[in-house]
């Protein structure tokens, strides 16, 4: 399974600090060997030895240069940072990234080496047109991308689910699993309104590989209960 928790625009440097303590505490003293992820905000950034993998939550695909206000390669590989998240639906709908944005900083931090979590996702209104058009749609989302990367993870993240506290039903989120399933043999995440309480449920399903997490993984003890059900399918499953 693999776990991961998107801090987005939130926790301090010193919160990022004390969560960390937490989260690889309980991964040494449960011997979990599933794949822990968290993006904290680039001010949290640490040089430092982890059991989990620190990740980015973006990035601009350049080496360095003149991009005001951007982080570029050069500061990613001074903390050893080789994890990012392109193309979650807030970067798309809320600041503008376009497919062709999306598709430059794939390409580059796949010449880079990088494990790449990929986001896609529908907004309610191409759900309610149906499982079709939200198919149409989520394969505009994959122009220009290489399914076959072998760095590659994707996260179905239906919009109109994230931060709402709505969730598709089971079947759905199988649905749509089972046909990206047929598109690439990438580790499938699914993500929008998972928390505790729903998260061992979703990772049970069919083709499901793991979460990613929003604001329910931002309580470290929360995201460790979290990570504590995906052990407990693995060892369910008898992976």
């Amino acid at each position: 399974m693999i776990v991961c928790a998107n801090f987005k625009a939130n926790k301090t440097r010193q919160e990022t600090r004390a969560y960390m303590a937490v989260v690889e505490s309980f991964v040494s003293a449960n011997d979990i060997d599933d794949t822990i992820i968290v993006f904290p905000p680039f001010t949290a950034l640490e040089h430092l030895p982890r059991n989990v993998l620190i990740g980015v939550q973006n990035a601009y695909p350049a080496q360095n240069g003149a991009f005001t206000g951007e982080i570029t390669l050069e500061q990613l590989e001074e903390f050893e940072v080789k994890t990012i998240l392109i193309g979650h639906s807030e970067r798309r709908h809320i600041l503008g990234e376009s497919q062709e944005q999306i598709t430059a900083k794939f390409r580059f931090f796949a010449e880079q080496g990088f494990v790449i979590v990929y986001c896609v996702g529908e907004p309610l209104s191409v759900r309610e047109e149906g499982f079709s058009s939200l198919m149409n749609y989520i394969e505009t989302q994959f122009e220009g991308i290489d399914l076959t990367y072998p760095d590659l993870i994707v996260a179905y993240e239906p919009v109109w689910a994230i931060g709402t506290g709505l969730t598709p039903s089971s079947q759905d989120i199988e649905q749509v699993h089972s046909a990206l399933r047929a598109k690439t043999s990438a580790p499938l995440l699914y993500g929008g309104s998972v928390k505790v309480e729903n998260a061992g449920e979703i990772m049970a399903l069919e083709n499901v590989d793991g979460i990613l997490v929003g604001s329910a993984a931002l309580s470290a003890s929360d995201f460790c209960d979290m990570v504590a059900q995906a052990s407990e399918l693995n060892t369910e499953k008898g992976e």
